[in-house]
């Protein structure tokens, strides 16, 4: 009975430790959004702010890509006005890679 519980402790103490470390990831990445949203208020005006909510909801990974990209460029000194939609559109045209049309001719 002592060997069972002995292990019985050790496996609930390190359920614990990884429910301690899952909890510490999840308020780092909680934080680092909270950061990186802010950022994004202080460079967009709301129209590009709602443009890029509607293109995270239809590609959540471009839509980080983009973020990502933008708040580089503020950080690097290159973004100093607001941001407005018609910039938005220029810039994600400039970030994002062209897609080729690839045809196939069949004989």
């Amino acid at each position: 009975m002592n060997e069972a519980e002995e292990i019985k402790r050790r496996m609930l103490e390190q359920m614990q430790r990884q429910i301690e470390e899952e909890q510490r990831k999840q308020a780092e990445k909680e934080i680092i959004e909270a950061q990186k949203r802010a950022i994004l208020r202080v460079i967009l005006d709301s129209e590009a702010r709602s443009r890029l909510e509607r293109i995270r909801m239809a590609k959540p990974d471009e839509a980080e890509f983009i973020e990502n990209q933008l708040i580089r460029l503020y950080q690097s000194g290159k973004i100093r006005n607001k941001i407005t939609d018609e910039a938005l559109k220029i810039l994600i045209k400039n970030l994002l890679p062209q897609k080729r049309d690839i045809k196939i001719r069949r004989i």
